[in-house]
């Protein structure tokens, strides 16, 4: 059996306006959450453009080089008695 016991309306009234003021910051914490998500989403889309032109580039820089290089490899000599033989 539970003794009777008076609280003082203080302690009550600091008791409710805590749960007043969690429940008044839910909403504001969960914008803080979203936003901190959303942010770290369009970063990691960032991220990945940039990781991603990178990427291209070095493979055009590869195709230039191994163009360039087929390039230099033919004997000249031989293209132009090929292209002689053609214009004849």
């Amino acid at each position: 059996m539970a003794f009777p016991t008076s609280v003082n309306d203080q302690i009550t009234d600091s008791v409710s306006q805590v749960n007043t003021k969690v429940l008044g910051d839910s909403p504001a914490m969960a914008m803080g959450n979203l936003f901190m998500a959303t942010s770290q989403a369009l970063a990691n889309a960032a991220h990945n453009a940039t990781y991603s032109q990178q990427q291209t580039n070095i493979t055009a820089q590869a195709a230039t080089t191994s163009g360039i290089t087929t390039l230099y490899s033919i004997d000249t000599s031989s293209d132009a008695v090929g292209t002689n033989k053609i214009y004849q």
